[in-house]
């Protein structure tokens, strides 16, 4: 995992505990990156199988 995609998981997790799910505004407020780079690490890390989306309960999966 690269440094952003670490930090990135790390939102998502912390997020999670609180039952909320991070918006794209929230993301780059928070990594200070763009929708670009942000939507590129998310699908790194669905593709590492560290996140998943919940179609049904429409929430990350950690």
């Amino acid at each position: 995992m690269t440094d952003f995609e670490r930090k990135l998981y790390q939102i998502f997790v912390n997020m999670s505990l609180y039952g909320k799910n991070p918006t794209l505004p929230e993301l780059k407020r928070k990594t200070g990156k763009s929708e670009q780079e942000i939507r590129e690490a998310t699908k790194c890390l669905i593709r590492k199988g560290a996140i998943s989306w919940d179609k049904e309960k429409k929430s990350w999966i950690i």
